[in-house]
């Protein structure tokens, strides 16, 4: 069985470009450290506060072992401390869901349907 830990992010939405610059930098950090990254999401349309971050692992202890290198990691840490200095996160919320891997990562054909 395999997890994805949804986190929800309440952002200051004066604040998206340094949420952005917050989600790239995980995107070496977090496979570096164990953790399948599925994405981060800001907003768009719609709600200009919320934002989204999805972490794949095996399962949850293999999650417990990637938070573990995470916080031990110093890019990791610079980047909470990023995050801390610049209070662009409101909250956060995480939801543990377990994923039906037949439908993960399902693209589009490259020729749409007629």
């Amino acid at each position: 069985m395999s997890i994805t830990c949804f986190i929800r992010y309440q952002i200051d939405p004066f604040q998206r470009a340094a949420f952005a610059e917050y989600a790239e930098k995980w995107a070496s950090i977090i496979p570096r450290c164990g953790g399948d990254l599925v994405g981060y999401f800001t907003p768009y349309e719609g709600s200009n506060d919320i934002g989204w971050g999805l972490i794949s692992c095996e399962s949850l202890a293999a999650y417990e072992a990637y938070r573990a290198r995470l916080r031990a990691d110093p890019d990791a840490r610079a980047n909470f401390l990023f995050s801390n200095g610049r209070r662009f996160i409101l909250r956060e919320q995480r939801t543990f869901l377990e994923n039906i891997d037949a439908t993960l990562h399902r693209p589009a054909p490259k020729t749409a349907p007629k």
